[in-house]
């Protein structure tokens, strides 16, 4: 069953205890992810959780959708669907609210990001200008997931965007900043993975203990700054030199 809250906004049943929220831009499909698609599912994320306490068990928004999983000992589907129509009539416009400016720092060199001198052949540059060209420039959180703490983000300028592996590596590690088509991320753990990796990061993308558990959330913007290898090293960041070479070619 759709219903459909405004014209941005499609209201889909997804579970026993789940609902489906779809965004789009006016005139657009809702497969289209901009900016402005962004900041109206952040809105919508911020409303919902600040109107309903006991009655939503989870949100998960993503590029252009939110999953909202309910408790159905306090609300049943009519219900909800219904609370969220009213909730969110009046939701179609632009947020504000641009999200935190989170600054991660970035080793970026041969030895903690091999793939630089493929992209920088590929585009013809530098690279350095390789370097110059991801740190310049500012990345909007779109998503989290496949795992626990990676956020997509987006976009990254277009001379140095990379199509994924043919064949994924083996093993990518913890910290590992990577692009893959138009968006750039950090693995939050080693893990396979199929991204082109330009350089490592300290910051713990995700950690269970902590609160918040991740550093970043949708709607966030995100800055990478250069630090070398030292900083690196003090800020508690590893090279992954007991990894076999294998694993990453």
């Amino acid at each position: 069953m759709s219903t459909l809250i405004n014209e941005c906004i499609r209201l889909e049943i997804a579970g026993e205890n789940s609902l489906m929220l779809y965004f789009s831009d006016k005139g657009q499909e809702s497969s289209v992810i901009t900016p402005n698609i962004s900041s109206h599912v952040q809105q919508a994320d911020q409303l919902i959780r600040e109107h309903f306490k006991t009655e939503i068990v989870d949100l998960i928004p993503s590029y252009a959708s939110i999953l909202v999983v309910f408790n159905l000992g306090e609300i049943d589907h009519h219900n909800l669907r219904n609370k969220l129509k009213r909730l969110l009539k009046q939701c179609n416009s632009v947020s504000n609210t641009q999200g935190r400016l989170v600054e991660l720092p970035a080793y970026y060199s041969l030895e903690s990001g091999m793939d630089l001198p493929r992209i920088a052949k590929h585009a013809k540059l530098t690279i350095e200008q390789v370097i110059t060209l991801h740190q310049t420039q500012e990345y909007r959180v779109y998503a989290i997931g496949f795992a626990p703490g990676f956020a997509y983000l987006g976009e990254v300028d277009d001379r140095i965007a990379m199509p994924r592996l043919t064949t994924p590596r083996l093993k990518v590690p913890k910290g590992a900043i990577a692009i893959a088509d138009r968006q750039t991320a950090v693995y939050p753990a080693q893990s396979p993975g199929g991204w082109n990796l330009i350089g490592l990061c300290p910051v713990d993308m995700f950690n269970a203990q902590a609160k918040p558990t991740m550093p970043v959330e949708v709607g966030d913007r995100v800055k990478f700054i250069a630090i070398d290898k030292q900083q690196y090293l003090e800020l508690g960041g590893n090279l992954p030199n007991q990894v076999s070479s294998h694993d990453y070619k």
